[in-house]
């Protein structure tokens, strides 16, 4: 039987390469369509960046720990897959930034950390920071180009203090990167379509602030999260039992709907056999289809999703798309630590208030932790399933200090108790602590990010039935990897259409 007449009778072969969130929701569309799907994963376990635990029996989130709910990709996938009653708003969204010794309440009103109004800022900043601020209406329009790093460009109109003190901390918790290196265009992309159109940098705020696009400001859960129909108009959402549930929930459904899963299963090669490599990319037919290495077999498909870290992808894509290759492999990652602590409520009951959901921490003030989540304030399920127990996160590392990550488990646990003191005056010891680290966990979006991105799709354009998912594309969070999964498949999809000469009858 040839490729044609196989999908026809039951689908495309699909091979699905990486489990993460991406994988697992490129194989989950993929299937729910009709093709026959395969997902290899080179691990032990499922489900990359996500990943439920549990400490002193509370059941908690080892990884990412909410999802951005106004963005509808990850919450209409857990919904689909049978967890619409466990998606939860978060039962507090205020927060703190921990600035010059005191927490001071995460100011409203800005755009990731840029204000519309800059007295808004008046008890995080000084007063000559605030101050500062206000000159952006007297400054003429700045050039933002086709990008600009967003703390070099926010500083430029209203000063650092700004940048130091709201911005860095916000994306630093959803990038773990460096404010003044990150692009704008990627990372802010409503803010930097407005700062083209208008002059000054209040003016484009107050203009994404009327189209409804602000960024949500659930701080905390940002800084540790390595970004429905009960969630009342919410920005965040968690999942009872943990957002790390969300990928075994959408492995169980991609088994029930007849794929194969598989982990333990390195990728080692990809071969392309017969056809014309071009041919598919300008809507011909082509009859050649894919083999996928691993050391205990080779899986033929007609179809190849690759849904890796940039690393591997690039490693994979050295033999048939060399320019690709090259540029997913001059992609740089941000390694982090999560350091989970839980302590008995009758030690604390005395001791601090520990207000909100947690606390960013800007890096210009030398400590060590960047951020930290009341974990069972901010989320009901934690505090319902260990009423005895307070569980704290803390999360430790940006881009170039892998020297913290590394430190003994013992070291960063000693290091965010001081920190938790010095910032909240928790004194009392914990009953149990772990440390989950995620090396190289968070691709980094400079400026030019997203124009490699382009770079890297038109290169494996001409090489029919492959496509690319996961957060070294289209964003960090849930939402855009899921996003980036879709697509991943729905380019299958209609590939597959249009190489089924039945398709359509």
């Amino acid at each position: 039987m040839n490729a044609h007449a196989q999908q026809a009778a039951g689908g495309p072969e699909v091979v699905v390469v990486g489990g993460g969130i991406s994988g697992l929701a490129a194989a989950h569309r993929l299937v729910t369509a009709g093709a026959r799907v395969t997902l290899l994963e080179g691990g032990d376990r499922l489900g990359g960046k996500l990943r439920a635990g549990e400490i002193a029996g509370a059941p908690v989130d080892l990884g990412a720990e909410s999802l951005l709910a106004r963005r509808p990709e990850a919450v209409a996938l857990a919904e689909r897959v049978g967890l619409a009653d466990r998606v939860q708003a978060p039962a507090t969204t205020t927060a703190s930034v921990w600035s010059r010794g005191a927490l001071v309440p995460m100011p409203k009103g800005h755009v990731m950390g840029v204000p519309a109004d800059g007295n808004a800022l008046a008890g995080l900043l000084s007063a000559a920071g605030v101050e500062r601020i206000g000159r952006d209406a007297a400054l003429p329009p700045t050039e933002v180009g086709e990008d600009v790093a967003i703390g070099a460009y926010v500083a430029e109109r209203m000063g650092h203090e700004v940048v130091d003190r709201l911005v860095e901390p916000l994306l630093g918790g959803v990038y773990a990167g460096d404010a003044y290196r990150i692009s704008m265009r990627a990372a802010v992309p409503a803010l930097f379509a407005a700062a083209r159109r208008h002059p000054t940098l209040h003016e484009a705020v107050r203009a994404v602030q009327r189209a409804g696009a602000a960024t949500p400001t659930d701080a905390a859960g940002a800084g540790t999260g390595l970004a429905g129909g009960g969630l009342g108009g919410a920005a965040f959402a968690g999942i009872e039992g943990g957002v790390g549930t969300l990928p075994l929930a959408v492995a169980d459904a991609v088994r029930a709907a007849g794929g194969t899963i598989r982990t333990g299963t390195p990728v080692t090669e990809l071969r392309r056999t017969g056809g014309s490599d071009g041919g598919a990319s300008h809507g011909g037919a082509s009859t050649g289809r894919w083999q996928v290495v691993t050391p205990e077999r080779t899986y033929t498909a007609d179809a190849v999703v690759l849904a890796t870290p940039a690393g591997p992808a690039a490693a994979l894509l050295a033999a048939h798309a060399p320019a690709a290759a090259a540029e997913l492999g001059a992609v740089e990652y941000a390694s982090m630590a999560l350091v989970t602590l839980a302590f008995r409520r009758a030690d604390v009951q005395d001791g601090p208030a520990l207000p909100g959901s947690g606390f960013l921490v800007p890096p210009v003030d030398g400590h060590t932790i960047k951020a930290s989540t009341f974990s069972s304030r901010k989320w009901r399920w934690v505090d319902e399933a260990a009423p005895d127990l307070l569980v704290l996160r803390t999360s430790v590392g940006r881009h170039g200090e892998e020297e913290q990550v590394h430190r003994e488990d013992a070291d960063l646990v000693d290091v965010s108790l001081k920190d938790l003191a010095a910032a909240t005056g928790l004194a009392a010891r914990p009953v149990a602590t772990t440390v989950t680290r995620w090396i190289g966990g968070l691709p980094q979006y400079p400026v030019g990010h997203l124009a490699r991105v382009e770079r890297i799709r038109a290169a494996v354009a001409g090489l029919p039935g492959l496509a690319l998912a996961g957060a070294v594309y289209e964003g960090v969070g849930i939402p855009a990897c899921v996003a980036s999964a879709e697509r991943a498949a729905d380019e299958i999809i209609a590939t597959s259409k249009t190489t089924d000469p039945g398709a359509g009858h």
